[in-house]
């Protein structure tokens, strides 16, 4: 397979050690971050097809979607205000990651976690209490700022922690809880939907704060990795870390490699100017493309706008929540699969199974669009049609959450050394941020102009993500955090960008064990 793809990680050397029941704790509470940004991801979209909430913020969309029946179902939501509502948040996320990284760097992984619940938490409460749109866009800014803390944070802390043979597993938890997060917004949504009086969607909004409150008290309790112990300085308690998250006392020759690693980060006054040398070419490509691709793929769409999109197919305000439910409860179902198998068959095997997966899917959803909708957006769809579009986005969606989903911050947060590694968190949530806040953002205009084509446009992108990942992605799975030099080094592409005489971290690459 071309682009070093037959490299297998698990050559490298395989650190003493096991999962104990300590660090698979401290990787759940540590997961619990992505709640936060699963149940916003989940509650917006419900909101915004709210009845009530839109006559309230956005009355011109209200009047837009009662007033004429006829009305174009693929521009009936086409609202930029109303998308700024939705994708204010990313945008906050974006600046955020970048004061994330220095925070995390210079006061740990457990600091930034705590301090985005304790912002995101903030924002519920402004939300739940908007009185004017400027008030629900402040809290979002605020839900925003908490949702770039904790995604810069904790798929770092995660692949610190894990040992190499299960990072995956444990990094995937992460998304797990983003999945959870969505599923619990989705249900929320259908039953305040229900509420009389029209006030269900501040219970949607206010309750953003249980998740919030999760990670705050949880971060309290986390200990801090070893690599970021021994980066601020606290060697002996970074070894009595190592040993308990190991299990075993025999860690001297991982914990000499991560002092190897922090010492040679110490010398890197400017990250930020470090991660652009030619040595960490390929890294820096990775951070970035991933995470297009990941909003690219269209599954933020669907999770945004799965009630609005269903309503705008022909199905009912009740019937469209519903059915974000069951698109919810696979997304969940589907992640475990990817958590069960990812260090097992390896990073590239799920990404390539999973783009092909939603190419196809993309390209049947557009299609069941376009022979029943047309370019007149007029159409009453019957029953079983209804049904089998669900049913298909749902193999979509489960395609995703166990490739894309997941591997999205799993693979960027495991590839770099500790002395570039929080910039290229940064990096990665930022660009994910962006083109999340930018897909939000031109989503309900590019179904109103594009109509049917918006989903063969994702597909086509689908197609060059898998193109990118068969040629330029090496396998990483079992391969210790601090050795991941050796990945790119024998790449067939990357490893031109790398000397000779030096891997990653400017000192001799380690020589394979078999």
């Amino acid at each position: 397979m071309a682009g070093g793809a037959h490299f297998d990680g698990g050559t490298t050397k395989d650190y003493p050690g096991k999962l104990t029941g300590f660090v698979l704790l401290t990787c759940i509470v540590a997961a619990t971050g992505g709640l936060i940004f699963g149940y916003d991801l989940g509650i917006s979209g419900g909101v915004t097809s709210m009845n009530p909430f839109l006559k309230k913020f956005f009355p011109s969309v209200y009047r837009k979607e009662t007033a004429d029946t006829s009305t174009n179902q693929y521009c009936k939501f086409d609202s930029q205000l109303l998308t700024a509502f939705t994708s204010s948040l990313y945008l906050a996320a974006l600046v955020a990651s970048f004061f994330a990284s220095y925070l995390t760097r210079k006061m740990g992984r457990k600091f930034s976690m705590l301090a985005g619940g304790i912002i995101f938490f903030a924002g519920a409460a402004l939300n739940g209490g908007a009185k004017d749109v400027g008030m629900l866009i402040a809290g979002r800014i605020l839900l925003g700022i908490g949702v770039g803390f904790a995604n810069q944070s904790v798929p770092v802390y995660l692949s610190e922690m894990a040992p190499a043979r299960y990072r995956g597993m444990l990094n995937m938890s992460f998304q797990l809880m983003i999945t959870i997060g969505i599923l619990i917004a989705n249900l929320v949504n259908f039953g305040t939907n229900k509420i009389a009086g029209g006030w269900g969607w501040r219970v949607s909004l206010a309750l953003a704060a249980i998740p919030a409150a999760i990670v705050t008290v949880g971060s309290l309790f986390l200990p801090d990795t070893p690599n970021s112990l021994i980066d601020r300085g606290h060697d002996d308690a970074a070894l009595n870390m190592l040993r308990r998250i190991r299990g075993t006392n025999d860690v001297e020759e991982e914990y000499k490699d991560l002092v190897v690693a922090s010492n040679e980060s110490k010398k890197i006054k400017h990250p930020w100017a470090n991660i652009l040398k030619r040595k960490y070419r390929a890294q820096l490509t990775v951070a970035i493309m991933i995470p297009f691709f990941q909003q690219l793929t269209g599954m933020n769409v669907i999770m945004f706008y799965a009630p609005v999109l269903f309503k705008t197919v022909g199905f009912g305000a009740n019937a469209s929540l519903y059915s974000a439910v069951i698109i919810g409860v696979v997304n969940v179902i589907a992640t475990f699969v990817s958590i069960a198998t990812v260090d097992r068959f390896g990073r590239r095997t799920l990404f390539l199974e999973g783009g092909t997966q939603m190419f196809i899917c993309q390209l049947i959803v557009g299609t069941m669009i376009a022979i029943k909708f047309g370019t007149t957006g007029e159409a009453d769809i019957p029953k079983w049609y209804a049904i089998l579009l669900v049913l298909i986005i749902c193999v979509y969606v489960a395609g995703f959450a166990w490739s894309w989903g997941p591997l999205g911050w799993l693979v960027p947060s495991e590839i770099f050394p500790l002395e570039i590694r929080s910039a290229g968190q940064a990096i990665t949530v930022s660009v994910n941020m962006f083109f999340t806040f930018g897909i939000a953002q031109a989503f309900l205009a590019m179904l109103c102009h594009l109509k049917f084509g918006l989903f063969y446009f994702f597909a086509v992108w689908v197609f060059i993500m898998n193109g990118f990942i068969y040629y330029l992605l090496p396998e990483t799975k079992n391969v210790p955090i601090e050795d991941m030099a050796i990945v790119w080094k024998k790449h067939s592409f990357w490893g031109r960008f790398i000397d000779d005489d030096q891997d990653n971290n400017g000192k001799p690459p380690h020589t394979p064990e078999v």
